[in-house]
């Protein structure tokens, strides 16, 4: 199926499912939405589920709207520091932490500006950590509604959020805090390794009547 996406900053397990099941094409002239998976993920620490942040430069005019591919990250404070820095602290027990560190550290150290291009990074380490191909082609032109492709943006939204139905797998503080859905994929990365890409496909995701 040929589903329309828009790049988040590394994808949550149900997003990223969607990703390895279908032709994606990923979403590129809307406007940027607040409260949205689009400049943040969720983790597991050891205090629970934690969100992880990306901030924006902010612009007026046009009653503050911009596009989501002109959207700039805030680098006046060192994000990408505390990011990985946070990530380190979670996730250095994990099993496969180390084993994919060198792929992902490089995400935290460079000098990137634009949101958009950035998550799509993300997007494309997560897919060579599986082996799988990061899907390239990209809409033209903003349309409320498509008839060329199933429309699976709504799985930007964070604050209404389905509740996917998701097998368990063993996470670093789930003795603490039990089993939490839905992470970011680095959370099923982190646990699962090589196993990650079998789970995304496995999942059940019935899209059309999310």
């Amino acid at each position: 199926m040929k589903i329309l996406l828009h790049p988040t900053y590394f994808p949550s397990i149900a997003t990223f499912a969607a990703i390895v099941q279908n032709e994606v094409v990923w979403e590129a002239h809307d406007n940027f939405q607040k409260q949205t998976y689009r400049n943040r993920c969720y983790i597991s620490t050891d205090k629970g589920k934690h969100m992880l942040n990306i901030p924006i430069q902010h612009i007026g005019g046009n009653e503050g709207r911009q596009k989501y591919a002109d959207v700039s990250t805030e680098n006046s404070y060192n994000w990408k520091k505390e990011h990985w820095r946070t990530l380190e602290t979670a996730y250095r027990t994990s099993p496969f932490f180390e084993f994919y560190e060198d792929e992902l550290r490089p995400l935290y150290e460079g000098s990137d500006h634009n949101l958009f291009d950035f998550n799509l990074k993300t997007i494309k380490t997560i897919t060579d950590c599986i082996g799988v191909q990061i899907p390239t082609e990209k809409t033209k032109k903003y349309e409320v509604a498509t008839e060329a492709y199933f429309d699976a943006r709504f799985l930007v939204n964070a604050k209404k959020e389905k509740k996917w139905k998701m097998n368990s797998y063993p996470q670093v503080f789930e003795e603490r805090h039990g089993f939490i859905p839905n992470l970011s994929v680095l959370d099923l990365l982190f646990n699962e390794g090589t196993n990650a890409v079998t789970y995304l496909k496995s999942l059940s995701l019935d899209l059309k009547h999310a």
